[in-house]
């Protein structure tokens, strides 16, 4: 009879354990689904999260340049408008120079004007080298074209009407200069 009741109760508990898997199967299905539900929602959120970094990086970075650019363009329009009074520094040396009763008038003005040249030239400002060049149309701008005194200065530039000068590598004044032919 034992054997019986163990055959039983084998059978007793064989369906037992089945319906209790099947309910726990089911069970942890649907947690499963919602452990899917919840990692998709995290992986979501994490790329949301590093987009917006990233784009909030490229903001600043943009800002950056825009501010450099900015400040750029300011200095350039205040340089670009100093160039006339740096013309005159030059005519007026040109004029002092000649003039040996204003030495010690020269060397004072000479002074000023050549903290004014290099205060210029530290903040980007450089004048272009013309005279005995090969004419270049991209870079100069030719007044007029003369015979050339020798051979050797044809196509080249003979005298500079007024300098030109770059800012930072870029033109801000074409130098108009005489060819000659």
């Amino acid at each position: 009879m034992s054997e019986q009741e163990n055959k039983s109760a084998e059978v007793d508990v064989t369906p037992e354990d089945t319906s209790s898997e099947q309910a726990t199967g089911t069970t942890q299905e649907p947690a499963l689904s919602e452990l899917d539900k919840t990692m998709a929602a995290l992986e979501e959120y994490k790329d949301k999260y590093l987009r917006t970094v990233a784009e909030f990086d490229n903001y600043k970075r943009r800002n950056a340049k825009e501010r450099i650019e900015l400040m750029q363009t300011a200095g350039r329009e205040v340089i670009g408008e100093l160039l006339e009074v740096l013309d005159d520094c030059d005519r007026a040396q040109k004029t002092l120079e000649g003039n040996p009763d204003a030495a010690p008038l020269v060397e004072g003005v000479l002074l000023v004007f050549n903290k004014l040249r290099h205060k210029l030239q530290a903040r980007g400002l450089k004048a272009l080298e013309t005279l005995h060049q090969d004419f270049d149309a991209d870079l100069h701008e030719a007044i007029t074209e003369i015979p050339a005194p020798s051979e050797e200065l044809k196509g080249k530039v003979i005298d500079e009407v007024v300098k030109g000068y770059s800012l930072n590598e870029k033109m801000i004044r074409h130098p108009k200069v005489v060819v000659g032919k």
